[in-house]
């Protein structure tokens, strides 16, 4: 019987020593280890090492065995075809063995570096990895099931097409059903790498999800309020798919699911609200939402404009421009709003998404890229959009009372939010708001010198958004010149 590969200790000490080296913060000694890298680079068998250090070597800290599984996947990506077949056999029988380390941390390595391989083409040449993987979700040891899930997580996002190949003999066939039985599993993680797992086939419509379609609508009402908020996220990504791919299953539960996602609107986890923010924006989509969403308007409208608010996260990303700088002079970026790029999902007939969100994608940006992220701020601004959009005049009744309220708070995040409101609806409700144009375009001029840059800011925008409102007056003394005073004193201020 031939011999498991073994590492010589004086192999293993340097890479350690490398390993060690490599989490340093110092320019130099970083530039030495790269150099190193390519040197050992040379050798066959220094991938061994590598998988060894990550998956056996249990007296090394946690940090420092990843590191070794992370640098092993750079060279999977890099060169994996030029391994020889026997490290490439025993790197993935290692990956295999340590599927279930007891550390989360080696557990997550081990499923990138699965993935990697797999996504190199080696789902086809790796016939037992599938099946291994499926096996271990029934472990009665918890690290098993949980490794072999996350890594299956990771297959599904990077190979989603191709497991739904003839290429694998169909494995969704087994998988989907499998991971349907998990929906219901004691521990929150399972559940949501469960869920996560199906999702990534909802949108492609594959076969072997829509014959079990009954079921898993089911079984995600079942997790409808689950404690865990990852899993109330992935319910709410299913359903928003679902919207959009088998509408047909969920018009006969449509109220229910327009409470529930009211509900999760105004969950206190952001991502979950975020996620079921997204609902509004692909219901305004579709051919129905007048007729089922007309009724919850009364609801729905306030949260969106509560979400529109900036978030205590953003106030302190955002640093100095919460200050109140009102005799400093604007640049271009102070008068550029932090405003919703949307994402291809809603409104690609919105000038939303070129205008306004140039602030979002400029390169010189420092606190304010991350805050270019899809947030809920945005989400809900992009939602009364479409609705406003889909709505028309309607809308007003419920909003013209929450516009009143906003617009001339003393909190100026509320007011900022209500200049946004007012921004966001001028597409789709212009002509309901004629009426109470000569009322509130000399309050926005007024609000170009508010104490607060983000004030500024929005309202800048929101006004070019009835720009061509204030062009077309008869009488430019009254909104037009003032308008331009106002935008030239802003920005030329000494």
């Amino acid at each position: 019987m031939k011999m498991a590969w073994q590492p010589q200790e004086e192999g293993l000490r340097q890479i350690l020593q490398l390993l060690k080296e490599s989490q340093s913060p110092d320019n130099a000694t970083q530039k030495a280890v790269q150099e190193k890298l390519q040197e050992f680079n040379k050798f066959p068998d220094f991938n061994n090492y590598l998988i060894f250090v990550l998956t056996k070597l249990t007296t090394e800290d946690e940090p420092t065995r990843s590191l070794s599984g992370l640098i092993l996947k750079n060279n999977v990506k890099a060169h994996y075809n030029k391994f020889m077949p026997e490290v490439s056999e025993f790197i993935k029988s290692e990956c295999l063995s340590a599927v279930g380390d007891p550390s989360p941390l080696i557990r997550a390595t081990v499923g990138i570096l699965i993935t990697t391989i797999a996504s190199k083409g080696e789902l086809t040449t790796w016939p037992e990895l599938l099946p291994a993987l499926c096996n271990m979700l029934d472990s009665q040891d918890y690290n098993v099931c949980e490794g072999a899930f996350g890594a299956l997580q990771k297959i599904c996002e990077d190979s989603t097409e191709f497991l739904d190949s003839d290429a694998l003999n169909r494995p969704l066939n087994v998988l989907i059903p499998k991971f349907l039985q998990f929906f219901k599993h004691s521990s929150a993680k399972i559940r949501s790498h469960a869920i996560a797992c199906v999702n990534q086939f909802i949108i492609i419509r594959t076969q072997a999800l829509m014959i079990h379609i009954d079921l898993f609508i089911e079984n995600l009402f079942h997790l409808a309020t689950d404690d865990d908020a990852e899993v109330r996220k992935n319910v709410c990504k299913s359903l928003v798919m679902l919207l959009d791919v088998r509408m047909d299953r969920l018009i006969p539960q449509m109220h229910n699911i327009i409470e529930y996602m009211l509900m999760r609107t105004q969950d206190a986890d952001e991502g979950v609200a975020l996620e079921a923010c997204e609902f509004w924006l692909t219901l305004a989509e579709q051919p129905i939402c007048k007729e089922v969403l007309g009724q919850h308007l009364n609801r729905l409208v306030p949260l969106l404009v509560g979400g529109m608010k900036y978030s205590e996260i953003d106030i302190i990303l955002l640093k100095g421009d919460v200050e109140e700088d009102e005799m400093v002079p604007d640049r271009d970026e102070d008068i550029r709003p932090r405003f919703p790029k949307v994402r291809s999902h809603g409104m690609k007939h919105s000038e939303l998404e070129n205008g306004v969100s140039e602030g979002d994608d400029d390169e010189g940006m420092d606190d304010e890229s991350t805050l270019s992220d899809w947030n809920l701020r945005k989400c809900s601004a992009a939602g009364l959009d479409v609705l406003a959009n889909v709505f028309r005049e309607d809308l007003l009744p419920v909003l013209v009372p929450i516009l009143k309220e906003t617009l001339f708070h003393q909190e100026w995040e509320i007011k900022e939010s209500g200049i946004l409101a007012l921004g966001a609806i001028a597409e789709g409700c212009m002509t309901g708001m004629i009426p109470h144009l000569s009322e509130l375009i000399p309050y926005l001029i007024g609000c170009l010198s508010d104490k607060k840059a983000l004030v500024r800011a929005i309202t800048c925008w929101t006004l070019s958004r009835y720009s061509h409102w204030v062009v077309s007056q008869p009488d430019h003394d009254t909104y037009l010149k003032p308008l331009m005073t106002e935008v030239s004193r802003r920005k030329h201020y000494n």
